[in-house]
């Protein structure tokens, strides 16, 4: 009987529970089995066991009650934050406007401005009816490959595959099972084989950003290890004390349009630039067709003016070719003959004081040098999670992008504002072109192949606005992801006539247009929105889980690397990247297709945030002003610095007949009180339904990091479908 006892002796007997309690949770803490002295058979130890036993049994009772309750409290908190979660959204969907009706009001202004508006609408349309139908498709597929399961078709790898394969067929008993078997069947003969082709071409797309991506970020890593940066000649003249050096003639442009948040602090900024006076003068280029933006910036201009600043406005009544137009339109003046630089900021851009002391020296005695670029810095980068996201991908694009090519080829994209231009490399490119959205783009292209050579200053920064709304983040992305590729179909013969070396036209062609405009967009839309939620209703074709989360972790990583506070945002990054894939990938195809989206601009929604330097300025501006007290009459004069002969397209607004049509827009404005609201995003929902469903699929295949990567990346794209992300607009 001993082996007999002893055998039971190993079973789970009397076990002390140690318990603590956690206020105001109770939870285990140590399990223990008997010492084996109690396994010894006396009546003592049995009395004590018993006992021991009982009260374990007591105590095991009170922990799992104790558990229950916690697990009926968190019970609980769920259902009651899905509640939440589910009136939110209905009250969202409920109330918000879709981004269809958004394109639908937009229509008729489109349609001034280009005449393929329509096949742009229909492409959209499309687009919508295709994502569409893959949704209803994969549900129809998991509602099959759900009873498939429970009827014990259970797959994993590839091996097994080819076992079920083989020994269902001799056991087919009913129609369910003989149709699963020829859907499986065509899963393996005509689906997975080409869906394995393409995942393949994307996966290597995907490699080949990848490597590029990593040679960017170890240049980097060499300019820092070695310092290098652009070194402009010393000058040590005085403008006080009359000893002047190297101070051309410099011309600033601020280009603005119904910009009314913002055009205080552009234009401050600029009227306290460092710089003498005879030397410098400040174009403020309103293209606005609101009559009280107009004025407003008019009334600035003429304070500055009283301060002896050397300004001028000018309005254009014809508002051809955008942002290109009103900038060509301001470089026919006759005055600007005089000149030899051209400065230029955005209505959002703050430029410190010293900023030309800064960028113009790098100019001299580099007659090759066409234009000098400074880095962007951000007033607003931790309003909200999309302004923080927005930093991460601009400080790669500034520190590694725009400092690795400035180094090395001396060739970047021109940002547009917050740079210096030699306007003899202006008139030698051809000037400034309307011919796309993209007109920064486009003027660094000609000028590159024409021979002029580009520098960027990484320690020289420029503050300005990110965008708070996913609706301005949304059209601001999708204007730069366009304009590139129709530029691209312009510029590609000029490329390849040109007479710049054959390494300068591949990085031109393949590095700077192709891989970095056409095909990032393409595969991170293509591989990770399409074909991953396709293999998981189709097994056997594959992706590995180091293209799915080891290799774009790592790329995040890199991609952080110059916001490195931005860290704790690696994953939200990740997932929000590919979110902004479907309006990458969608305007993509109208660039590079020329269809009615590529022509669209539309003005960056601005909030006016300010830095606290800005801030006082303003203040000590507002006080000059209210101490000064200006006039009627001096507020009806226009004071201009320097004559311009008569153009067409340019006027001087009557000021009582804008202040007429103010008071009307305020009346009706009184009567219709704008409030904010939340835009519904149709084809971004309908993707995170369509990656929530293929993610319930992958369960079935105990795909582990497929499922989880699937399961956030729908949740991504649910809330910015919803418009959860950023602010809202009006």
């Amino acid at each position: 009987m001993a082996p007999s006892f002893q055998w039971w002796g190993n079973q789970h007997q009397g076990t002390s529970v140690v318990v603590k309690m956690e206020n105001p949770n109770w939870h285990m803490v140590e399990l223990e089995g008997p010492p084996e002295d109690d396994l010894l058979l006396s009546p003592d130890t049995t009395t004590r066991r018993d006992k021991a036993r009982n009260k374990n049994a007591r105590q095991l009772t009170w922990v799992l009650l104790l558990k229950a309750h916690r697990a009926a409290g968190c019970l609980n908190s769920l259902a009651t934050a899905a509640l939440g979660l589910a009136s939110a959204i209905r009250r969202r969907v409920a109330s918000g406007r879709t981004d269809l009706d958004e394109d639908q009001d937009q229509e008729p202004a489109v349609l001034s401005q280009s005449p393929t508006s329509a096949e742009s609408s229909a492409l959209k349309s499309k687009f919508y009816s295709c994502i569409k139908v893959f949704l209803w498709v994969s549900l129809i597929l998991l509602g099959f490959e759900v009873a498939a399961y429970f009827k014990g078709w259970h797959f994993g790898a590839a091996p097994r595959w080819q076992y079920v394969l083989m020994a269902t067929p001799l056991g087919v008993k009913d129609a369910f099972n003989s149709l699963y078997s020829k859907w499986v069947m065509i899963r393996v003969e005509y689906l997975a084989p080409p869906l394995q082709f393409l995942a393949n071409v994307c996966i290597l797309l995907f490699l080949i950003q990848s490597l590029d991506r990593l040679v960017l970020c170890l240049g980097c890593f060499w300019i820092r290890l070695k310092k290098i940066k652009p070194l402009a000649k010393p000058d040590v003249s005085d403008p006080e004390s009359g000893q002047y050096g190297y101070f051309p003639m410099v011309l600033v442009q601020i280009p603005m349009c119904n910009e009314k948040e913002v055009y205080q602090q552009s234009i401050a900024a600029v009227c306290n630039l460092e710089w003498p006076k005879s030397n410098l003068l400040i174009q403020v280029l309103d293209d606005s067709d609101d009559p009280a933006t107009q004025l407003l910036i008019k009334e600035e201009v003429q304070m500055w003016q009283h301060e002896g600043v050397n300004i001028v406005y000018r309005h254009r009544v014809i508002r051809e070719g955008y942002k290109a137009g009103n900038l060509k339109s301001a470089m026919n003046c006759s005055y600007v003959k005089d000149y030899e630089f051209v400065a230029i900021f955005d209505a959002d851009f703050q430029p410190s004081p010293d900023f030309l002391k800064r960028t113009i020296p790098h100019f001299k005695d580099n007659e090759d040098v066409g234009l000098v670029q400074a880095r962007w810095s951000f007033v607003n980068k931790d309003e909200n999670l999309l302004t923080r996201l927005q930093n991460i991908n601009l400080a790669f694009h500034f520190e590694v992008e725009q400092q690795v090519n400035g180094i090395f080829i001396n060739f970047f994209g021109f940002n547009g504002t917050a740079g210096v231009w030699r306007i003899k490399a202006l008139e030698d490119s051809g000037g400034w072109l309307e011919r796309t959205t993209v007109e920064d783009m486009d003027i660094a292209v000609r000028a590159h192949l024409h021979g002029w050579k580009f520098v960027f200053l990484n320690d020289v920064e420029c503050q300005c606005e990110l965008p708070e709304s996913y609706e301005a983040y949304r059209k601001q992305q999708h204007r730069w992801h366009s304009g590139p590729m129709h530029l691209f179909r312009l510029c590609l013969p000029a490329i390849i006539r040109s007479k710049i070396s054959t390494w300068k036209k591949f990085n031109m062609i393949f590095l700077f247009f192709l891989l970095r405009k056409l095909i990032l967009p393409f595969y991170s839309f293509t591989l990770f929105c399409i074909i991953l939620p396709m293999t998981m209703f189709v097994p056997e074709a594959q992706l590995p889980a180091w293209v799915v989360c080891y290799i774009p972790a790592t790329m995040s990583f890199l991609n952080i690397l110059p916001a490195p506070k931005s860290f704790p945002f690696i994953v939200p990054y990740l997932l929000f990247e590919n979110t902004m894939s479907v309006t990458k990938f969608n305007a993509m195809i109208s660039g590079l297709f020329q269809l009615g989206s590529a022509y669209e601009w539309v003005v960056t929604k601005k909030s006016g945030r300010s830095s606290e330097g800005d801030l006082a300025s303003l203040v000590e501006k507002e006080s000059r002003k209210h101490q000064r007290g200006l006039s009627e009459s001096d507020m009806d004069e226009m004071m201009e610095a320097k004559p311009c002969k008569h153009q067409r397209g340019f006027s001087v607004p009557d000021l009582e007949e804008m202040r007429e049509e103010i008071r009307q827009q305020e009346e009706r404005a009184s009567r219709t009180k704008k409030k904010k609201h939340n835009r519904i995003y149709l084809k971004e929902l309908l993707l995170a339904f369509l990656l929530l469903t293929a993610s319930a699929r992958s369960l079935l295949s105990a795909q582990g990091i497929h499922f989880y990567f699937l399961m956030f990346q729908g949740i991504s794209f649910l809330l910015v479908g919803l418009d959860l992300i950023g602010e809202q607009v009006e």
